[in-house]
């Protein structure tokens, strides 16, 4: 069993070599957004990632002349005005409390203002990837936009249900949540390893489970900062010779961890994860936090799946 925490990559040699590194995949987020009707509105949010594009597209008929940042120079790439788009990357990822404004003049004269802001947890994480901005919201584009947005967030409602209700009666998440509330002898898991580490702005410390057809993991991790929350971004189980992502059950004591507190993750592996091609296979459980860099690697061996 070989694990991977801040401070200890080497354990992994070259297969794991370097420092943490960010989620491959993006999620392509489209969004409509309307011009608010009074010039002292709050700004509108647009959510941006570091080397991640984000292109603000007008009508034709407001297509912007200019558009400059307030506070961002050295971080963004130089903003681009290119016919009725606006262009917008980040060099690297804004904080979890940085936010820049961004002013568009259009044709008609107006000064737009737009707040730029890191995704957070939103839509897991993701940027803005085409902003669709327009003035009147009964203009016939308008209101297929913003149609096209309602499918696609009654799609990710459907899905949510759907995985929320699947998780409500599955045994793997139950042992999960017991886990997370240190309800270890109510479960059938016993401990296999500890695991700790620091990387200066979180401190983690961990056990693996093995169980009869199943394995487990518990981090429990401190958020050393003074100021920034920490939370998970996402986890992924992986095989040893692919990037196949298998299923697993995630439970945890609280959604953000606050400066200076501390929460716990419970994760269950069922033994059929482990199986790849017809014979048993070592899994790499990957912790990613939420600013998308690789917080652990756990290397779960199918020794794991006895008692």
């Amino acid at each position: 069993m070989r694990i991977t925490l801040p401070g200890t990559w080497a354990l992994l040699g070259t297969l794991l070599a370097g420092a943490a590194v960010a989620e491959e995949h993006e999620h392509a987020v489209i969004r409509t957004l309307f011009l608010p009707e009074e010039p002292e509105a709050a700004p509108q949010r647009i959510y941006v990632k570091g080397q991640v594009v984000t292109v603000l597209r007008f009508e034709q008929d407001l297509a912007p002349l200019r558009a400059r940042l307030v506070g961002g120079e050295g971080r963004f790439e130089p903003v681009g005005v290119v016919g009725r788009k606006v262009v917008l990357e980040p060099r690297r990822d804004l904080a979890p409390e940085e936010g820049f404004s961004l002013l568009v003049t259009l044709s008609d004269a107006r000064e737009v203002p737009f707040l730029l802001r890191p995704p957070g947890r939103r839509e897991h994480g993701s940027a803005d990837q085409q902003l669709n901005v327009y003035k009147d919201r009964d203009s016939y584009e308008a209101m297929a936009s913003a149609l096209l947005d309602s499918e696609k967030e009654n799609k990710t409602l459907r899905e949510e249900n759907e995985r929320l209700h699947k998780e409500e009666v599955s045994e793997d998440h139950a042992l999960a949540a017991l886990l997370t509330t240190g309800a270890v002898a109510q479960t059938p898991f016993g401990v296999a390893d500890h695991f700790s580490g620091t990387d200066g702005d979180t401190a983690m410390d961990g056990t693996v489970y093995r169980g009869t057809g199943k394995a487990a993991v518990v981090f429990k991790v401190k958020n050393l900062t003074a100021r920034r929350p920490w939370s998970m971004s996402s986890v992924r189980l992986v095989g040893r010779s692919d990037t196949r992502e298998r299923p697993l059950a995630v439970r945890s004591s609280s959604a953000v961890i606050a400066p200076g507190t501390s929460g716990v993750i419970g994760l269950v592996v069922d033994g059929s994860a482990f199986v790849d091609g017809g014979t048993l296979t070592s899994l790499f459980l990957e912790l990613y936090r939420h600013d998308g860099l690789r917080q652990a690697v756990v290397e779960l061996s199918p020794s794991l799946l006895g008692k």
